[in-house]
């Protein structure tokens, strides 16, 4: 069975291009399928293939300098399903897009706890719990009580900050995804001077991993950047699938919708596409049905990235 490792690491890097030509190298050697960005701040990646595959590039990761505390976080994806087609190996500015240069989570984050001590602060009223993820993500599963910024990108998240009052709120507790956008959220809020700034370690999917039984609580499922769509709390395939035109996350019934047209459109955004791109998506559509009729594997060109994903890098739950 396929397996799925996520991980990042903010440390400095320097040489990226040749670190880029030589993390593809290897983990194309070991048939490793997936996505890793890289820039001066660090790493994020996701990748799928076999386990001692994705063991054996970890050990490569951990021997770069400033990464050998590096974690990676494994789950499982259903049989049959790839979860990635391809490999990419990118550059980028950053490796997860809030937009703010002088942010830097090297040198200090918010303070890291455990499930246990976040059940805690689920439970003390003067503590504001803020979900970092976007509103497509906060809708299929959240904790409760959490507020939802209602951002369409992280971009968006130093305006939602600007909303509150560091005299007032004296408490903040924030979660993602895998961890990886809480880094940046805390340190963000940390030079807004709030003072009391608190992460979920590891973010949604080890609190998953580790909470106690009976202790657990998540409601929903917890969307994921990759072709599972979604995990459920006991971290297997969700029953989510996803919107090719929009990428935003559908349950069984909205595929159902005479608005869904699969590669399409969906119930999100029947309106947000124009007549030249949805004309883009059906001919990429006609060439996935061609292709599976030769029993081929179509990966065709990426489709466009809607406003929903911008900003988010990698298919990573270490968000």
């Amino acid at each position: 069975m396929s397996q799925v490792m996520t991980f990042y690491r903010f440390a400095p890097l320097t040489c990226l291009d040749a670190l880029r030509s030589d993390l593809e190298a290897r983990a194309e050697a070991l048939a490793l399928k997936g996505t890793i960005l890289l820039a001066e701040e660090g790493i994020n990646g996701t990748l799928s293939g076999d386990r001692k595959a994705l063991e054996a590039f970890a050990d490569v990761l951990r021997r770069i300098d400033g990464f050998a505390t590096m974690t990676f976080r494994y789950s499982a994806a259903r049989p049959g399903n790839p979860v990635f087609h391809r490999l990419k190996v990118r550059i980028k500015a950053e490796i997860v897009a809030l937009g703010q240069p002088d942010v830097r989570p090297a040198a200090r984050t918010g303070t890291h706890v455990d499930a246990t001590t976040w059940n805690e602060l689920l439970d003390d009223p003067a503590v504001l719990v803020i979900d970092t993820r976007n509103h497509y993500e906060v809708g299929i599963g959240t904790f409760p009580g959490a507020v939802d910024p209602a951002t369409r990108s992280f971009r968006q998240f130093p305006d939602y900050v600007a909303t509150l009052d560091p005299s007032l709120q004296k408490k903040v507790a924030m979660f993602c995804t895998g961890g990886i956008r809480c880094e940046k959220a805390s340190a963000y809020m940390l030079d807004q001077g709030f003072e009391a700034v608190f992460q979920l370690d590891g973010g949604i999917l080890k609190y998953l991993e580790t909470v106690p039984e009976g202790e657990n609580r998540w409601q929903g499922e917890c969307f994921v950047f990759d072709q599972r769509v979604s995990v459920d709390d006991a971290l297997g395939e969700g029953t989510y699938r996803q919107c090719f035109a929009c990428r935003r996350p559908l349950t069984p019934e909205e595929t159902e919708s005479p608005a869904y047209v699969a590669g399409v459109s969906c119930p999100h955004c029947m309106d947000e596409h124009t007549e030249t791109q949805r004309a883009s998506f059906e001919e990429r559509q006609r060439q996935v049905r061609l292709a599976e009729a030769r029993g081929d594997l179509h990966v065709g060109k990426q489709m466009p990235r809607s406003e929903a994903r911008d900003g988010q890098g990698v298919s990573n739950g270490s968000r």
